[in-house]
This record gives structure tokens, sequence and C-alpha cells, in this order.
């Protein structure tokens, strides 16, 4: 089935882009409940279940609230400390214009 894109206009090579790009989310659906059909046929036979396989499945590890040792500390007031992640802080940034180094800065 060969389509003449030239004699189109602008409407209907959008309806056909369109129906193009539905036909193959249909194929894309199909070929997925096709794979999901020989994955639980494999499963059924082997008499497991897809948490057997993949135990960890829908398991994130979250790694928010993880603390990072100070590598930097303010000369100044010593309880100010950086870690070296993120941004700089105001004190570090004043430290640095004072002319100190990062390494006379350092823990």
């Amino acid at each position: 089935m060969a389509v003449d894109i030239k004699n189109l206009n602008q409407n209907q090579l959008a309806d056909l882009i369109a129906k193009a790009q539905a036909r193959q989310n249909e194929l894309s659906k199909e070929r997925v409940g096709k794979v999901r059909e020989k994955i639980q046929a494999i499963l059924k036979a082997e008499r497991m279940t897809i948490d057997d396989v993949f135990p960890s499945r829908g398991a994130k590890s979250k790694r928010t609230g993880v603390t990072v040792a100070a590598k930097f500390r303010d000369p100044a007031n010593p309880e100010n400390t950086w870690s070296g992640r993120g941004k700089r802080p105001r004190w570090f940034n004043d430290a640095l214009k004072a002319g100190k180094k990062e390494k006379d800065l350092l823990i």
C-alpha cells in the first residue's frame, strides 16, 4: 500500500500521521501482550511467580537523608562545616575571596 504523500495537503498529511502513530501504538501493545503471555506460560510451567524470579521488584532504594562527613571547616566559626557537596556555603566563598585556599579549609 503505497501512499503518494506529495499530493496530500497539510490536513490529510496530519491525519495520515495520526493514523500511523495510532497503528504503531496498537502493534506495540499487541507485542507487549504476546510477550506477557509467553512469560506467564513459562512461569506457570516452572510453577513460579514473578516475585520468585524478581524478588526486589518495586522496591527502590532510598538514599535521602544520608549524611556525609564534613570535609571543610570555617576558620572563623568552627561550627560551620561543609561536606564539599552541593552549593558552596557563603562562609566558604567569603574565605576564598579573603585569600584562603581550599586546602587551607580542609578538616
